[in-house]
């Protein structure tokens, strides 16, 4: 119902900065909500934060709290994530999803890898 389209990933330095881009289509009006991922092999996927389609109410990980910032843009059919004070663990591909529900995600996007080195 929703085709997703993530950008923006790559390698940055710890103490970096990366903005990641998720691109919606589709049945977006029928979106509850919007919310980013992450995954690192041999390690269960960890959902980073989070974003409600309609008011922008946003919530995080505690590993992630205070460093990263969820955001949407409705009239482009955009979610953001920026990312501040990257660590080394922070290292995963990234994943943008999509939900009609709260805390339900039924369409994903292909991933996109991010890098923090040093």
């Amino acid at each position: 119902q929703v085709q997703l389209v993530e950008s923006g990933g790559g390698l940055v330095q710890v103490g970096g900065s990366l903005r990641l881009s998720c691109a919606a289509s589709g049945r977006t009006y029928s979106l509850y909500g919007t919310g980013w991922f992450r995954q690192v092999p041999g390690k269960e996927r960890e959902l980073v934060a989070a974003v409600t389609w309609r008011w922008g109410r946003t919530s995080y990980a505690d590993s992630v709290n205070g460093r990263f910032t969820i955001s949407r843009d409705k009239a482009k059919n955009t979610v953001y994530l920026q990312m501040n004070s990257l660590k080394f663990e922070d290292t995963a591909v990234y994943y943008c999803a999509a939900g009609t529900r709260a805390n339900e995600y039924d369409d994903w996007g292909q991933g996109t890898q991010v890098t923090v080195s040093s």
